[in-house]
């Protein structure tokens, strides 16, 4: 098994170079940081807040016992969150400081991401300027028995690199758009649900009269 994958590391050595191989952990790395964050994601339950927003839904319509009974069938990670704006937290820089504490663990491995997408292409430029420069001084050492073949095999393994490049930037800028787009939806729903909290239009009921467990707590 061991010698079956140095001969399949070799074999990418000498058809890329080493910029290629460099490439090719990269594109393993960058797998697994996607593999991690899906799972990350699936377990924190991201883009999934239905009985979270029919808990806010409720609040906001002053039925304080419906609110409840929704934010515990929800499985948010923001449901904490949630939980201390329900509980009496009515400081909204706090509830969004606490939130965003949330989204930064969610985000961790962005920038690596990020940088992939941003330098791969340039990584593989770089393999392709080596491997003309390489191209020409193997034609200028032919002298007159120049053999096209010899320059033409020197480019296209130079260019090997540029499509290697763009072909681990391309897929990584498009997963990472798609997940910094989930993270945006769901920071543009925590905040609405702050301040809905804060401030809903079901006031006809004190606090009290409305929240039996605060009530209790006051008594």
């Amino acid at each position: 098994m061991i010698v079956t994958v140095q001969d399949a590391i070799w074999r990418i050595y000498e058809l890329g170079g080493p910029v290629v191989l460099i490439l090719g952990v990269i594109s393993i790395l960058v797998l697994a940081v996607v593999l991690f964050k899906l799972w990350q994601f699936a377990v924190a339950g991201v883009g999934r807040h239905k009985a979270l927003a029919r808990a806010v839904e409720a609040w906001d319509a002053g039925d304080r016992t419906a609110a409840r009974a929704h934010m515990d069938r929800s499985r948010s990670y923001l449901v904490p969150v949630v939980t201390m704006a329900l509980d009496g937290q009515t400081d909204a820089s706090r509830l969004e400081a606490e939130a965003e504490t949330r989204f930064a663990q969610l985000e961790s491995g962005f920038r690596f991401l990020d940088s992939v997408a941003q330098l791969a292409p340039l990584l593989g430029l770089f393999g392709t300027v080596l491997g003309m420069i390489t191209a020409f001084q193997a034609l200028q050492e032919a002298g007159a028995q120049v053999d096209p073949s010899i320059l033409a095999g020197g480019i296209w393994v130079a260019l090997l690199t540029t499509a290697v490049g763009l072909a681990v930037a391309m897929p990584t800028s498009v997963v990472l758009s798609w997940l910094e787009a989930r993270m945006d939806a769901d920071r543009v729903l925590a905040q609405r649900i702050v301040h809905t909290i804060l401030a809903p239009e079901g006031r006809g009921a004190t606090s009290e009269e409305a929240d039996p467990e605060r009530a209790a707590s006051h008594a």
